[in-house]
């Protein structure tokens, strides 16, 4: 961008040479002709240096503002996939059986404590002399709805799915599985959309330069997403100038 800022600064001071140039040398009844036009060229080139400089500008403000927004309902959905696999030991697939999962699932409040009973097998190997083990009991408290611990009385879970800067009905992409290692199987997920979706009515060679993004303040690839299906991981791929990743 400063290479082609540089080079209409260059032009612009090249046509300004040429104006003097033509006021100097050139015929009067020529110069009001060449000198019009010559500030037009100058107008324009000066509207394209401030266009080159303002522009970006612009672009990453939407920018900013647009992955806040979707950030949010990534968040939202890594929440929800957490519980998700608390409470049955996977992720879900889709957005209609998790959303069906917050509308009914529980949480299970659990109180763990030691105590000892009677080993009644090492009581009758010792001949009737008491011997007592300890063991761990996990009593059940309380159950709570998974829909109230994570939303409480909004139902904004219920559009969780839906890009919110992008065409009206686009949706996230999500999948869910397993990795295994050391021959377990671990439960993973992806939720992601492309760069090009949130900025959509953008100008197109300033998206082609947003996805090519190498930075640590900046969101690198061509798409925002939480989770991975090739890692085990459940964090986002922004920044923390966005929010928290973890």
């Amino acid at each position: 961008m400063l290479t082609i800022i540089l080079l209409v600064v260059a032009v612009i001071l090249i046509t300004i040479g040429l104006v003097w140039l033509v006021d100097k040398f050139i015929p009067a009844k020529f110069k009001p002709v060449l000198v019009i036009l010559l500030w037009v060229v100058i107008g324009f080139l000066g509207y394209q240096t401030f266009m080159s400089v303002y522009e970006p500008i612009q672009f990453n403000k939407v920018k900013n503002k647009r992955y806040a927004q979707v950030i949010e309902r990534l968040v939202d959905i890594r929440d929800s996939q957490l519980a998700h696999r608390q409470v049955t030991g996977k992720f879900a697939k889709d957005f209609d059986g998790l959303v069906k999962f917050i509308d009914t699932a529980q949480y299970t409040i659990t109180q763990r404590r030691d105590t000892l009973v009677l080993d009644e097998e090492l009581t009758k190997r010792y001949g009737g002399v008491e011997t007592m083990k300890e063991i761990t009991l996990i009593d059940t408290l309380d159950f709570v709805s998974v829909k109230d611990s994570l939303f409480k009385s909004s139902d904004r879970y219920k559009s969780m799915m839906f890009v919110p800067t992008a065409p009206e009905g686009t949706k996230f992409e999500m999948d869910a599985g397993f990795l295994e290692e050391d021959a377990v199987k671990i439960p993973v997920f992806e939720a992601s959309v492309k760069k090009a979706v949130i900025l959509h009515d953008q100008d197109k060679d300033l998206i082609a330069q947003e996805n090519e993004v190498v930075s640590v303040d900046g969101v690198n690839g061509d798409a925002l997403k939480v989770g991975s299906m090739t890692e085990v991981k459940t964090n986002g791929n922004w920044p923390k100038t966005y929010g928290d990743s973890e």
